[in-house]
């Protein structure tokens, strides 16, 4: 489950309940209706972070889920990944700033609940971002990879996620441009994060323009989710 507060000007979206995190569509669809309550509710001068309680901040899908269902598993794995490109398209299409206080593991569709903010924050003691999937056997969807080129911009930090399935500290995720910040603790970790919401909600931009700005900066991964129009090509006159 998760809860949602504001304080001050910063909304504060929390993961609770299972230590884990599993983006199950139970969870996916209580993340999502606590984004609609966040758009209804933004003014120019909000922003958003998201927190988790325990030790994961994301575990990923809920592959046990899938698994109960045997023969049914990869229609169960299949809904959770249309699902989850929902929050992926929503976090994205947020008319507000957005910082993920990563206080604990985030491993796959964790890993890209994270990246989906416009800041990212990460705890130094404790945690890792991880893609698991080639491990696993399993392929990365389409909007997984867009993601990650949007927003990881070295060529041999993306091979070390994708294709070494790495796990990666705090240190060593700002060291290859993965995330902002690395703290010492849990509490620094979200303590920086509200910071750095207050201070650019306190900007007080337009939301619309902010959103459509942050569309066209990641332009790819927006037009796989259908927020923007997919561009053609056009003949050369030449």
């Amino acid at each position: 489950m998760c809860t949602l507060e504001k304080r001050g000007r910063v909304f504060v979206l929390t993961l609770a309940g299972d230590d884990e995190h599993h983006l199950n569509p139970t969870l996916i669809d209580d993340i999502r209706a606590a984004l609609r309550r966040v758009r209804d509710g933004s003014t120019p001068g909000s922003a958003l972070v998201t927190i988790a309680e325990g030790k994961f901040f994301s575990n990923g899908f809920d592959l046990n889920w899938a698994k109960a269902a045997g023969a049914g598993f990869q229609d169960r794995l299949e809904h959770m990944v249309s699902k989850f490109d929902q929050i992926v398209a929503d976090l994205i299409s947020l008319p507000m700033p957005t910082v993920a206080a990563v206080t604990g593991h985030a491993a796959a569709a964790g890993f890209m609940l994270a990246l989906s903010h416009d800041y990212v924050y990460m705890r130094k003691d404790r945690g890792v971002l991880y893609m698991s999937e080639l491990n696993i056997g399993l392929p990365f969807p389409d909007y997984f990879m867009a993601l990650m080129r949007s927003k990881i911009g070295g060529l041999k930090a993306r091979r070390d996620v994708v294709l070494r399935a790495a796990k990666i500290k705090a240190a060593e995720a700002v060291e290859m441009g993965i995330i902002d910040a690395a703290h010492d603790s849990s509490g620094e970790t979200v303590d920086a994060a509200m910071r750095q919401a207050e201070e650019l909600a306190g900007r007080k931009w337009s939301g619309e323009v902010y959103a459509s700005i942050r569309k066209a900066m990641f332009a790819e991964v927006s037009e796989l989710l259908g927020l923007v129009e997919k561009k053609t090509a056009t003949a050369s006159r030449l």
